[in-house]
């Protein structure tokens, strides 16, 4: 491996606030950690943004990064889409923001980079521009079947058994065999990405009260439980089925725990209210690292410059942080 590690970096969709906190982000050499940062993506996308919001950031070309070597470096795609479509989801917003992301997934399973760090998308956008995945961590599957999408804070980390699904699809979903070995993978997942610490995982039950022994819902007892039990005499470090709603209290100021949701809103709701300007979306199961500021596409204050770059700043730190040994 390289001295430092190389950072693929995509905008995200050039409609929304991607490209703003992620100028914004790479702009503070000072709080991010040294590194090789490839930003994936238009030239002209890139400009158009340095000059809105006043930024100069030393790009230079990639083929002239010298292994191992820090700062900031461009793989310009294409001049990108033509007209500035900001504020609304758009096919060929939706297309480049796809392939810069297809181009750095591409470079990191090749092994060219430790991790990738992605600026947020729209899944309409995607739609639009024919694209199949609903969203980042469902094109990795494609890849990686076992990819998780994990939450992560300094008040509180929160792992989806399930994400990008109907409700009644995400139900369907909890069953002894699959919940088994998500708890396997998760734990694996979390010794790659905090080298030397264990984590306890407190999974949340699908009912209310947990099923409340059986009078609210038997899936606690029928599914939950038994794939619990099962795990944790695998060596996993895990416990439940909790109440929902206690459950991420007990994962709260926790650093030594994660909170598992069974379904994207349960762990969502709990995530954003207490961490959403700072949060950091991390896919484990992967030979690589990704993350993505928790948020999305802010739509409705896209090139206003009002920004929040710090779940950017978090995510670029993270990925730095928890490179693969």
């Amino acid at each position: 491996m390289n001295s430092l590690p190389r950072v693929g970096v995509t905008l995200g969709d050039a409609g929304g606030i991607g490209p703003e906190v992620t100028l914004k982000a790479l702009a503070q050499p000072a709080v991010l950690p040294p590194a090789q940062y490839i930003v994936f993506g238009s030239a002209r996308i890139l400009e158009r943004e340095s000059l809105a919001l006043g930024l100069s950031p030393a790009f230079r070309p990639r083929r002239t990064a010298a292994p191992g070597e820090a700062g900031l470096f461009h793989e310009d795609l294409g001049r990108g889409p033509e007209a500035d479509v900001r504020g609304r989801p758009d096919r060929a917003n939706g297309a480049a923001s796809f392939l810069a992301f297809e181009t750095a997934v591409s470079e990191a399973r090749a092994g060219r980079l430790e991790a990738v760090v992605t600026g947020p998308v729209s899944k309409t956008s995607w739609s639009l521009a024919g694209v199949k995945a609903r969203g980042h961590t469902e094109y990795l599957e494609t890849f990686f079947p076992d990819a998780i999408m994990c939450f992560w804070s300094e008040t509180l980390r929160v792992a989806l058994f399930s994400h990008h699904l109907p409700l009644r699809e995400a139900v369907e979903r909890v069953r002894k065999d699959r919940l088994e070995r998500f708890f396997q993978v998760l734990g694996r997942g979390l010794a790659q990405l905090v080298s030397g610490r264990a984590f306890e995982l407190l999974v949340a039950g699908l009912n209310p009260h947990a099923g409340e022994d059986g009078l609210l819902g038997n899936e606690e007892q029928n599914e939950v439980k038994p794939a619990i039990l099962a795990a944790r005499a695998a060596g996993v470090p895990v416990s439940g089925p909790f109440p929902p709603d206690s459950v991420f209290r007990q994962a709260l100021g926790r650093p030594d725990r994660v909170a598992v949701a069974l379904y994207h809103d349960q762990g969502l709701v709990a995530f954003k209210l207490v961490a959403f300007e700072v949060g950091v979306n991390v896919t484990l199961g992967l030979p690589f690292i990704r993350t993505s500021p928790a948020h999305g596409t802010a739509f409705d204050i896209a090139g206003r410059g009002a920004a929040d770059p710090r779940g950017m700043v978090e995510a670029l730190r993270l990925a730095v942080r928890s490179r693969p040994a």
